[in-house]
């Protein structure tokens, strides 16, 4: 049988390493927030016509 190839070693990411110690000083970032859709969803599709318009003055 063939032997496994070897792992590669990980590169060195300063921005990895100082993110690491970020989190242990500071603890973890807060969630993130979804922020609220600013279309109105409850919109008609189709717009009146005349005569459906009138029906609903009287």
């Amino acid at each position: 049988m063939g032997e496994m190839p070897k792992k590669r070693k990980k590169k060195f990411s300063a921005v990895k390493a100082v993110k690491a110690l970020a989190r242990e000083r500071l603890g973890a970032p807060r969630p993130g927030q979804l922020l609220e859709d600013g279309r109105n969803k409850t919109a008609e599709k189709h717009k009146k016509n005349l005569s459906q318009l009138l029906s609903d003055e009287q």
